[in-house]
C-alpha cells in the first residue's frame, strides 16, 4: 500500500511517455483475444480490432475503490486469517498431516533421531494459496464476472505460469533431498570457512536462487538451512542471515527469466524480455550491493538493530 501511495504521488509530477499508445495496443490485443475465443468484443463503438478508439474518463471514487478492491481484500483476508487467533486456530485445525510413505521414520539426523520433515502438512484451507483463491472468488462476484469466464481466466493464468509452477515444484523437491541427505549442512559448514565475511556475501545466495528459480520461496527452501548452518559455524546470527537470504531473493526477482516473461505477457510486451532485463539489471545489482553492505554492518557495528 505504501508503494501504491508513492506511485500515485510520483505520477502527480511525472507522466510516462507513450501511455496512450500502450493503452491502445493493450486494448487491441484484448479485443483480438476476445474475438478469437468467440466472445463479443468490448471497448469499441462498433466492435472489431480495426475500430479501436481509446477514450479517457474521470476517476470517480467508485472507480478508484473498485480498482483497489482486490488489494484491499487480500490485506483484509490475510489479516483476519493470520492475526485473529480464533480464526487462525480454526483454519489450522483443518490441516491434514500425511506421513510420507517410505520416508517417515526412516530418515534420522546426526543424533540418530527421526526427522519430522517427512510428515507433509496439507494446508488445504489455511494455506496462502487457498486464501488467495477465496479472494479471487469474492473479487469475481464483486466484479460480476461469470463463472465460465472466471474459470477460463484461471485456466489461462495456470497455462501461462505452467513452467514457473514446474520450476518451483522441482526446486522444492531438490531442497527436501538436499536438506534430508545432509548436503545443505555440509555445504553450509564449508561456506562458514569465510568467517565474518560470509555476512556480507549472504544476500547473494538468495539473489542467485530467486534469479534462477523465479521464486523467493524456492530460494528460501533451497538455501535457508544452509544460511543457518553457516551462521552457526561462523558465530553469526542465524536469523540475520536467513532474513538476508529472503531480502536478497526479493532483489533478484526483478531479473528472473520467469518473472520477466510473466511481466512482459501481462503488459503486452511479449518478446521484449531482454529489453526489460537490460533496464532493471543495474538496479538489481545496485540494490544487492546496498543490501550486502547493510547485512555486513548489522553483523558487527549495527548489531543493535537486530531483535
Amino acid at each position: 500500500m505504501a508503494a501504491i501511495a508513492a506511485a500515485v504521488i510520483m505520477l502527480r509530477f511525472w507522466k510516462p511517455q507513450g501511455s496512450a499508445e500502450a493503452r491502445e495496443r493493450l486494448l487491441r490485443e484484448r479485443i483480438a483475444e476476445e474475438e478469437a475465443t468467440g466472445q463479443e468484443p468490448t471497448g469499441t463503438p462498433g466492435g472489431g480490432v480495426d475500430t479501436v478508439t481509446v477514450t479517457t474518463t474521470d476517476l470517480t471514487t467508485r472507480r478508484v475503490v473498485m480498482a483497489l478492491f482486490p488489494y484491499l481484500l487480500v490485506i483484509a483476508v490475510f489479516s483476519l486469517a493470520k492475526l485473529w487467533t480464533p480464526l487462525t486456530n480454526a483454519l489450522a485445525a483443518t490441516d491434514v498431516k500425511i506421513p510420507w510413505p517410505g520416508l517417515h521414520g526412516s530418515i534420522v539426523n546426526s543424533a540418530g533421531e527421526a526427522v519430522s520433515s517427512t510428515t507433509y502438512t496439507l494446508t488445504w484451507l489455511s494455506g496462502a494459496g487457498s486464501l488467495l483463491l477465496i479472494c479471487g472468488v469474492i473479487t469475481a462476484i464483486v466484479y460480476r464476472v461469470g463463472a465460465r469466464r472466471t474459470i477460463g481466466l484461471w485456466g489461462a493464468t495456470v497455462s501461462k505460469l505452467r513452467f514457473s509452477i514446474l520450476t518451483v515444484g522441482a526446486v522444492l523437491g531438490l531442497a527436501y533431498v538436499m536438506n534430508q541427505s545432509g548436503q545443505t549442512i555440509t555445504i553450509g559448514t564449508w561456506i562458514a570457512g569465510t568467517g565474518a565475511a560470509f555476512a556480507f556475501l549472504s544476500p547473494i545466495l538468495g539473489w542467485l536462487g530467486t534469479a534462477v528459480t523465479g521464486s523467493d520461496t524456492s530460494a528460501n527452501a533451497l538455501f535457508a538451512t544452509l544460511q543457518q548452518a553457516a551462521a552457526e559455524r561462523a558465530g553469526l546470527d542465524p536469523t540475520l542471515l536467513v532474513a538476508a537470504n529472503t531480502s536478497g531473493g526479493v532483489v533478484g526477482k526483478m531479473i528472473s527469466p520467469q518473472n520477466l516473461a510473466i511481466a512482459a505477457t501481462a503488459v503486452g510486451l511479449v518478446g521484449r524480455e531482454s529489453e526489460i532485463f537490460r533496464k532493471v539489471i543495474g538496479w538489481s545489482i545496485g540494490l544487492l550491493l546496498a543490501l550486502c553492505l547493510l547485512v555486513g554492518l548489522q553483523s558487527s557495528v549495527l548489531s543493535w538493530m537486530l531483535p
